[in-house]
């Protein structure tokens, strides 16, 4: 296990991250789908200038989708996916987001955690709703959640 010190640095990703992104996603079994659209709204948390953590944000103003939230196994359990989750919502509030919505499958009580309330797909936006993770990628089983900024 790696010592949280040992982390270099959370910051924006950039265009030469993203094939580093999506196979981190892969490995995480997390759809990758779409994400280069959204690369100036991802986040990654870089060790020795690998990138072993990310989340990302789809915007829709003044909504915002949460997605792509993953951590390489290694660095697991030393807060970085909560770190992570936090400066995306940051990201949003400067952006003047005042609501984030996510779908989950396994993490419902991860996000809970951070203030992420359930709520019924028919209280989605239509702009957030019309996003490829919930009109192709994510199954209607997965949990949707949302939380104010």
């Amino acid at each position: 296990m790696t010592s949280p010190d040992s982390l270099r640095e959370i910051c924006p990703a950039t265009e030469e991250d993203l094939p580093s992104i999506l196979a981190l996603l892969r490995r995480c079994h997390l759809p990758p789908d779409d994400l280069e659209r959204h690369i100036r709204t991802t986040i990654v948390a870089r060790h020795e200038s690998r990138v072993v953590g990310c989340a990302a944000l789809e915007m829709y103003p003044p909504w915002a989708l949460l997605r792509s939230v993953a951590v390489e196994e290694t660095f697991r359990g030393q807060g970085l996916g909560v770190r992570l989750t936090q400066e995306a919502l940051h990201l949003a509030q400067q952006q003047g987001i005042t609501g984030v919505y996510l779908l989950t499958e396994t993490a419902e009580s991860f996000f809970a955690r951070l203030g992420f309330q359930p709520v019924s797909r028919e209280e989605v936006p239509p702009a957030v709703k019309a996003s490829v993770e919930f009109t192709h990628v994510c199954p209607v089983s997965a949990r949707v959640m949302m939380k104010g900024v």
